[in-house]
């Protein structure tokens, strides 16, 4: 995979199979500290010790729709290849926790990528759970919630067209607007 964002959805959609009822998805950009940080967070039935030990070995997967595992030992490799890592913690009834570190500024580090359509593209594919998204950027912060919203229309289903564009816009403004505001905060360099 060729952008952060594409692993969130990878890493989301293990978190749906697992049966999650509520995924939470933070992105976390540190110019200081020159870091990027990925959390995906669930309470779907988790993973025991034996599947946790062998999470990162790409000839073991849960998923019945292919036999190899490539998502987490490739974003693994990828965070390593740029002074970063990978944790995942889980326990059997609880949930997982898969957390990645990128070195901000690597010249390999891929790009975080569409981030606003990864979270419309789970959402609307995996209505009946809770989406929960952070963007945080050097103390600039945007925080979506899809429940108000399902809570709000109803019997009216999240693909009607103009629901799409309210959740598209409302996503990808907040996306903007944290970008922005970090960028005016930084010192100007002369």
């Amino acid at each position: 995979m060729k952008e952060i964002a594409l692993h969130i959805l990878d890493i989301a959609e293990n978190s749906v199979a697992a049966g999650a009822k509520t995924v939470e998805i933070t992105v976390e950009e540190n110019q200081p500290d020159n870091k990027i940080r990925v959390s995906i967070k669930d309470d779907g039935k988790g993973l025991d010790e034996r599947k946790l030990a062998r999470i990162a070995d790409p000839f073991v997967t849960s998923r019945t729709t292919r036999v190899a595992g490539l998502g987490i030992p490739f974003l693994k490799a990828a965070a390593e290849e740029c002074n970063g890592g990978l944790c995942v913690t889980s326990k059997p009834g609880e949930g997982t926790c898969l957390e990645v570190e990128f070195q901000r500024d690597h010249i390999d580090r891929m790009p975080l990528g569409d981030l606003a359509g990864t979270v419309l593209t789970l959402i609307v594919g995996s209505p009946d759970i809770r989406w929960l998204f952070h963007y945080r950027v050097d103390g600039q912060a945007f925080v979506f919630d899809d429940e108000p919203i399902k809570q709000e229309l109803g019997d009216i289903p999240l693909t009607d067209p103009l629901i799409l564009r309210f959740i598209r816009e409302t996503l990808q403004d907040g996306v903007r607007h944290v970008q922005q505001a970090a960028d005016e905060s930084r010192p100007r360099e002369m």
